[in-house]
C-alpha cells in the first residue's frame, strides 16, 4: 500500500481552533486528522491546550499548541504566521472556537426579553468573528498554495433548527453558514473548498443532562460522539474532497428529520 493511501493528508499541515478539551468536537478533529498523517496545529484560550498537545504527540502526531484569544485581530494574525514558521504552510483549517469559555455559564439568557447586549456581542464575537477573522488570515496562504480545506464547524441550532432560548448563539451559528456559502463562492476557482458541518446533540464532556436527554430523544436514540463529528471533518479535508464546496454536513442522528415528533419507530 502507497504511502500516500495510508497517510493522505501526509505533507499537510491542519490549523484547529478550540481544541482545548480532552473530549471535544476540536481535539478529536484534530487527533483524526493526524492519525492521516497531517501535522496540527491546535489554538484554545487556555494553557490546557498544551496538554492536548503532549497527548496527540505520544500517539506519534507532529503537533504545537497555541494559547490565543481569536477574537482579537492581531492574536489571529501572529497564530497564523507562528503556523506558518513554524510548518511553512496551512492546509486545513478548522473553526471550531466558539460555545463558551470553561468559567463561564452554559446559558447567558433564557430569552431575548434578557439578553444583554454585551452578551450578545460577545456571543457573535466568539462564535462567528473568530471564524471570520482565522479565515481571512488563512486564505491569502492558500491562494498561494492552490489548495486549501477551511471547515467550520457550525451547529443544527441556527442553520437548520432552534430552540427556545440563546438567540446570539443561533445568530452566530446561522451566520457561519451564510459565510461558509459566500467564502466558497469567492475561492472556489483557487483550489479551495469551504464546508460547514452542523453537529446535533453531541456527548462531549460539557454536554448538560438536559442536552443528554434531547439526545436520548433522537432517532438514534442517543447523542453522537465528538468521533463521529471528527469523521465528517477528515472527509472534508481529504484531498479527493476537491469538488466539494459550499455545502453543509448535518451530523445529528436524523434529527432534523422529522416532522412528525410525536413519531415513533
Amino acid at each position: 500500500m502507497l504511502a500516500s493511501e495510508t497517510f493522505p493528508l501526509r505533507t499537510r499541515v491542519a490549523l484547529v481552533t478550540g481544541a482545548g478539551s480532552p473530549t471535544g468536537i476540536g481535539f478529536a478533529s484534530a487527533r483524526a486528522l493526524g492519525q492521516q498523517g497531517a501535522a496540527i496545529a491546535l489554538v484554545s484560550t487556555t494553557d490546557r491546550i498544551h496538554r492536548r498537545a503532549d497527548e496527540l504527540q505520544e500517539k506519534g502526531i507532529q503537533v504545537t499548541g497555541f494559547v490565543a484569544d481569536l477574537t482579537e485581530p492581531m492574536a489571529v494574525q501572529r497564530i497564523v504566521q507562528a503556523v506558518r514558521t513554524a510548518y511553512s504552510r496551512i492546509d486545513i483549517c478548522i473553526n471550531n472556537a466558539g460555545m463558551t469559555v470553561v468559567t463561564e455559564p452554559e446559558q447567558l439568557a433564557s430569552s431575548i426579553d434578557d439578553l444583554a447586549l454585551a452578551d450578545w456581542e460577545m456571543t457573535l464575537a466568539r462564535n462567528l468573528t473568530t471564524c471570520f477573522l482565522v479565515t481571512r488570515a488563512v486564505v491569502p496562504w492558500m491562494r498561494l498554495q492552490k489548495f486549501g480545506r477551511i471547515i467550520n464547524i457550525a451547529s443544527t441550532s441556527g442553520p437548520v433548527q432552534a430552540f427556545v432560548g440563546d438567540p446570539a448563539y443561533h445568530a452566530a451559528k446561522a451566520g457561519m453558514w451564510g459565510f461558509t456559502r459566500a467564502v466558497a463562492l469567492e475561492t472556489a476557482a483557487e483550489g479551495i473548498t469551504v464546508n460547514a458541518i452542523a453537529p446535533g446533540w453531541i456527548a462531549t464532556g460539557s454536554q448538560l443532562e438536559s442536552e443528554k436527554l434531547a439526545g436520548d430523544l433522537t432517532p438514534m436514540k442517543r447523542s453522537g460522539s465528538p468521533e463521529e463529528v471528527a469523521h465528517a471533518v477528515r472527509f472534508l479535508a481529504h484531498p479527493e474532497a476537491s469538488y466539494i464546496t459550499g455545502q453543509l454536513i448535518v451530523v445529528d442522528g436524523g434529527n432534523s428529520v422529522p416532522e412528525d415528533r410525536n413519531w415513533r419507530p
